[in-house]
């Protein structure tokens, strides 16, 4: 039996409803579980002696508006043991109702939801540690949802030279090379 087999075979004798898709890309597993069930998984992947999915590599949220539910975290694992990566995935429906920290199955993992729900919104129940973590705490939004405005400089081309120029703060100075 793979790792693959091993990994859906042992959630799904565990928890026989909490499994809604698998998939495979690339030649990494995905397996795609309700909310309620992601930290006793992950207690599971950690605590098997056969898993012994003990480090986790990243978690990330995913904003997939327009669809419904449009939140998804996802959590990349790695057994040493095994040498084999893993991704749990789950949706949120609400982004203030997100799914129970991991926390305290891997002390990283308080960190990595920070980063989450900095950037996305999306909230951890348990992690009493939740802040902004690269952004200043009166920060409006989160940069990387699909709905947040987008601020830009426009770039400077041949076609728009003088329109440009017109917009820099040492507009109407004369510069070097000017005649």
């Amino acid at each position: 039996m793979s790792q693959d087999d091993l990994v859906v075979s042992k959630i799904k004798e565990a928890f026989p409803e909490a499994v809604e898709s698998t998939g495979d890309f690339r030649g990494e597993l995905t397996v795609v579980v309700g909310q309620e069930f992601v930290h006793d998984i992950c207690q599971l992947l950690r605590d098997d002696e056969d898993l012994q999915y003990n480090f986790i590599i990243d978690i990330v949220g995913d904003d997939m508006l327009p669809e419904y539910p449009r939140f998804a975290v996802s959590y990349h694992l790695r057994s040493m043991d095994n040498v084999h990566d893993f991704r749990l995935r789950t949706t949120v429906e609400d982004p203030d109702e997100g799914p129970k920290t991991v926390g305290d199955v891997w002390k990283i993992a308080t960190w990595l939801e920070m980063e989450v729900y900095d950037l996305m919104g999306i909230s951890f129940e348990g992690n009493n540690s939740q802040r902004r973590l690269f952004l200043p705490e009166d920060w409006v939004g989160h940069p990387l949802r699909k709905d947040y405005p987008l601020g830009y400089e426009e770039v400077q081309f041949s076609f728009n030279y003088d329109a440009i120029q017109g917009k820099k703060p040492y507009a109407g100075k004369k510069q070097i090379g000017d005649e």
